[in-house]
C-alpha cells in the first residue's frame, strides 16, 4: 500500500527536496506496473529544474480545469452529487486520520492517502476512481502527449481499488 503515499507525494506541489523524497519512496515499493510508471515520471521530472517542474505542475494540475485532479468533479461536475460525494469523503478522511492539507476531499492527493490507510472504502470512490482517472488521462493526452504527469496518472490508475464483480471498463 505504500505506493499510494508515494503517488500522493508526487501529485503534491513541487518543492525543494521532493524529487529526493520520491526517489527514496520508490525504493520502498515493490515491483509493479504502477512503480514502473512512477519511476518514469520521476526520471522525466529529474531532468527539469524546480522552476520548470513548478510551472509544469501548475499548468497540468491547476490551470487545466477539464483535467482537474478531482475525482468527484470528473464524474459529476459541479453538481449536488459531487457535493454529496465530497461530504462522504470528508467524513471518511476524518475517520481514517487523513489530513486533506487544504485540498478538497475529492482531490487526488488526499484520496491516494486515504487509499493507503484504509480497506473500508467509500463505495462511490471505489466505483468511480478508475473512471475519473481515465478521463483525466484522456484529456491530458489530447492536450500534451509528452507531459510527464501522464505517467503519474497512469500509475494511479494501476492502483485503483477494484469493486468486487466489476471489471475495469475502458
Amino acid at each position: 500500500m505504500r505506493i499510494h503515499m508515494v503517488l500522493a507525494q508526487a501529485f503534491s506541489y513541487p518543492e525543494a527536496g521532493l524529487l529526493a523524497e520520491l526517489e527514496e519512496g520508490l525504493s520502498g515499493t515493490g515491483k509493479s506496473p504502477a512503480r514502473a510508471k512512477l519511476e518514469s515520471f520521476v526520471k522525466k521530472i529529474g531532468e527539469l529544474s524546480l522552476a520548470e517542474w513548478e510551472e509544469l505542475a501548475t499548468r497540468t494540475l491547476d490551470l487545466s480545469p477539464a483535467a482537474a485532479p478531482y475525482i468527484g468533479f470528473q464524474i459529476w461536475g459541479e453538481s449536488y452529487q459531487r457535493g454529496e460525494f465530497m461530504s462522504k469523503m470528508n467524513r471518511a478522511l476524518l475517520e481514517a486520520g487523513v489530513d486533506p492539507e487544504g485540498e478538497l476531499p475529492d482531490h487526488i492527493v488526499p484520496v491516494l492517502r486515504y487509499l493507503a490507510v484504509t480497506d473500508q472504502l467509500v463505495l462511490e470512490l471505489a466505483e468511480n476512481f478508475a473512471r475519473a482517472l481515465k478521463r483525466m488521462i484522456a484529456i491530458l493526452r489530447e492536450k500534451d502527449k509528452s507531459n510527464p504527469y501522464l505517467d503519474l496518472f497512469e500509475a494511479a490508475l494501476e492502483v485503483s481499488p477494484q469493486v468486487p464483480g466489476q471489471e475495469m471498463a475502458g
